[in-house]
Protein backbone atom coordinates (compact mmCIF):
# COMPACT_ATOMS: atom_id res chain seq x y z
CA UNK A 1 0.00 0.00 0.00
CA UNK A 2 2.86 2.51 0.75
CA UNK A 3 4.33 1.90 -2.46
CA UNK A 4 0.80 2.53 -4.45
CA UNK A 5 0.41 5.45 -2.75
CA UNK A 6 3.86 7.34 -3.23
CA UNK A 7 4.74 6.87 0.40
CA UNK A 8 8.34 5.62 -0.02
CA UNK A 9 8.43 3.12 2.67
CA UNK A 10 8.49 -0.17 1.39
CA UNK A 11 10.82 -3.23 0.29
CA UNK A 12 11.25 -6.64 -1.29
CA UNK A 13 11.45 -9.49 0.62
CA UNK A 14 12.59 -12.83 -0.04
CA UNK A 15 12.51 -15.88 2.80
CA UNK A 16 13.47 -19.53 1.50
CA UNK A 17 12.44 -21.81 3.63
CA UNK A 18 12.78 -25.68 4.17
CA UNK A 19 9.85 -27.68 6.37
CA UNK A 20 8.50 -24.27 7.25
CA UNK A 21 11.63 -22.77 9.25
CA UNK A 22 13.46 -19.74 7.12
CA UNK A 23 17.24 -20.54 6.46
CA UNK A 24 18.01 -17.58 3.78
CA UNK A 25 16.18 -14.20 4.02
CA UNK A 26 16.99 -10.91 2.17
CA UNK A 27 14.80 -7.67 2.46
CA UNK A 28 15.90 -4.60 0.12
CA UNK A 29 15.28 -1.06 0.67
CA UNK A 30 15.37 0.75 -2.76
CA UNK A 31 14.98 4.26 -1.29
CA UNK A 32 17.33 3.92 1.39
CA UNK A 33 20.15 1.33 -0.32
CA UNK A 34 19.68 -1.15 1.91
CA UNK A 35 19.98 -4.88 2.05
CA UNK A 36 19.93 -6.84 4.81
CA UNK A 37 20.55 -10.52 4.80
CA UNK A 38 20.52 -13.60 7.11
CA UNK A 39 21.52 -17.07 7.10
CA UNK A 40 20.58 -19.41 9.83
CA UNK A 41 23.75 -19.84 11.95
CA UNK A 42 25.40 -17.26 10.08
CA UNK A 43 24.58 -14.07 11.42
CA UNK A 44 22.41 -11.04 10.16
CA UNK A 45 24.10 -8.12 8.11
CA UNK A 46 23.11 -5.00 6.36
CA UNK A 47 25.11 -4.20 3.38
CA UNK A 48 27.56 -6.50 4.43
CA UNK A 49 27.95 -5.31 7.86
CA UNK A 50 27.01 -7.53 10.80
CA UNK A 51 23.71 -6.66 12.26
CA UNK A 52 22.74 -6.31 16.54
CA UNK A 53 19.41 -6.03 17.98
CA UNK A 54 19.25 -2.92 20.87
CA UNK A 55 20.10 -3.36 24.65
CA UNK A 56 16.98 -1.79 25.90
CA UNK A 57 16.06 -3.51 29.26
CA UNK A 58 11.92 -2.10 29.60
CA UNK A 59 9.64 -1.96 27.75
CA UNK A 60 9.76 1.54 29.42
CA UNK A 61 12.90 1.94 27.66
CA UNK A 62 11.96 0.98 24.63
CA UNK A 63 10.78 2.27 20.78
CA UNK A 64 8.75 -0.20 19.51
CA UNK A 65 6.59 -0.61 15.97
CA UNK A 66 3.89 -2.12 14.98
CA UNK A 67 1.36 -2.50 12.09
CA UNK A 68 -2.42 -2.68 11.57
CA UNK A 69 -4.24 -4.57 9.30
CA UNK A 70 -5.76 -4.20 6.10
CA UNK A 71 -9.37 -5.62 8.09
CA UNK A 72 -8.35 -3.42 11.21
CA UNK A 73 -12.02 -2.10 10.63
CA UNK A 74 -13.13 -5.62 11.39
CA UNK A 75 -11.28 -5.84 15.13
CA UNK A 76 -10.39 -1.95 15.85
CA UNK A 77 -11.31 -2.42 19.44
CA UNK A 78 -8.87 -5.16 19.70
CA UNK A 79 -6.21 -3.71 17.58
CA UNK A 80 -6.42 -0.11 19.09
CA UNK A 81 -6.80 -1.62 22.35
CA UNK A 82 -3.36 -3.56 22.26
CA UNK A 83 -1.90 -0.62 20.48
CA UNK A 84 -2.75 1.77 23.88
CA UNK A 85 -1.43 -0.65 25.65
CA UNK A 86 1.82 -0.68 24.58
CA UNK A 87 1.91 3.33 23.91
CA UNK A 88 0.76 3.88 27.83
CA UNK A 89 3.97 1.13 28.77
CA UNK A 90 6.45 1.91 26.40
CA UNK A 91 8.88 5.27 25.91
CA UNK A 92 7.55 5.21 21.99
CA UNK A 93 5.34 3.32 19.15
CA UNK A 94 5.68 3.81 15.41
CA UNK A 95 4.01 2.82 13.04
CA UNK A 96 5.62 2.77 9.88
CA UNK A 97 3.31 0.28 7.24
CA UNK A 98 6.27 -2.35 5.87
CA UNK A 99 6.36 -5.59 8.52
CA UNK A 100 9.48 -6.67 6.92
CA UNK A 101 11.21 -3.27 7.28
CA UNK A 102 10.02 -2.85 10.89
CA UNK A 103 11.29 -6.38 11.54
CA UNK A 104 14.67 -5.56 9.71
CA UNK A 105 14.71 -2.28 11.76
CA UNK A 106 14.50 -4.66 15.17
CA UNK A 107 16.99 -6.73 13.71
CA UNK A 108 19.23 -3.35 13.15
CA UNK A 109 18.59 -1.66 16.51
CA UNK A 110 16.60 1.22 15.36
CA UNK A 111 13.49 -0.69 16.93
CA UNK A 112 13.58 -2.60 19.97
CA UNK A 113 10.56 -4.66 19.31
CA UNK A 114 7.46 -5.36 17.12
CA UNK A 115 4.02 -7.13 17.45
CA UNK A 116 1.09 -7.50 14.58
CA UNK A 117 -1.53 -9.40 13.91
CA UNK A 118 -2.72 -11.01 10.32
CA UNK A 119 0.38 -11.16 8.71
CA UNK A 120 0.73 -13.47 5.62
CA UNK A 121 3.80 -15.23 5.83
CA UNK A 122 5.70 -13.08 3.19
CA UNK A 123 5.54 -10.10 5.18
CA UNK A 124 7.12 -11.56 8.07
CA UNK A 125 9.65 -14.98 7.54
CA UNK A 126 12.79 -13.10 5.80
CA UNK A 127 12.26 -10.01 9.00
CA UNK A 128 12.14 -12.88 11.39
CA UNK A 129 15.69 -14.69 10.60
CA UNK A 130 17.10 -11.38 10.98
CA UNK A 131 16.22 -10.84 14.10
CA UNK A 132 16.96 -14.05 15.55
CA UNK A 133 20.18 -14.12 13.56
CA UNK A 134 20.54 -10.80 14.90
CA UNK A 135 20.17 -11.67 18.64
CA UNK A 136 17.25 -11.08 18.91
CA UNK A 137 13.95 -13.41 20.04
CA UNK A 138 10.55 -13.99 18.28
CA UNK A 139 7.65 -15.54 19.16
CA UNK A 140 3.48 -15.81 18.05
CA UNK A 141 1.37 -13.32 20.00
CA UNK A 142 0.52 -16.30 21.99
CA UNK A 143 4.31 -16.70 23.23
CA UNK A 144 4.92 -20.16 20.93
CA UNK A 145 7.66 -20.77 18.85
CA UNK A 146 7.37 -18.72 16.04
CA UNK A 147 5.93 -20.10 12.31
CA UNK A 148 4.66 -17.93 9.34
CA UNK A 149 2.19 -19.47 9.22
CA UNK A 150 0.65 -18.21 12.39
CA UNK A 151 -0.20 -14.82 11.31
CA UNK A 152 0.98 -13.24 14.41
CA UNK A 153 4.30 -11.95 15.43
CA UNK A 154 6.19 -10.74 18.47
CA UNK A 155 9.92 -10.00 17.27
CA UNK A 156 12.89 -8.39 19.80
CA UNK A 157 15.31 -7.16 20.98
CA UNK A 158 15.48 -10.33 23.36
CA UNK A 159 15.46 -8.48 26.82
CA UNK A 160 12.10 -6.80 26.30
CA UNK A 161 10.71 -9.52 24.98
CA UNK A 162 8.75 -11.43 28.29
CA UNK A 163 7.34 -7.97 29.10
CA UNK A 164 6.31 -7.25 25.41
CA UNK A 165 4.45 -11.28 26.12
CA UNK A 166 3.14 -9.73 29.26
CA UNK A 167 1.10 -7.01 27.56
CA UNK A 168 -0.20 -8.84 24.92
CA UNK A 169 -1.52 -11.65 26.83
CA UNK A 170 -3.45 -9.65 29.32
CA UNK A 171 -5.06 -7.73 26.40
CA UNK A 172 -6.28 -11.08 24.80
CA UNK A 173 -7.18 -12.50 28.49
CA UNK A 174 -9.95 -9.12 29.09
Amino acid sequence: MNYAHGLPIFCASLALEIDGVAEVAAVYDPIREELFMAERGQGARLNGIPLQVSGAKTVLDSMLCTGFPYDVHQTVNEVVGLFGDFVSNARAVRRLGSAALDLCYVAAGRFDGFWEQRLHPWDMAAGALLVEEAGGRVTDMQGRAFSSRTGSIIASNGLVHDEMERIVLSRHSK
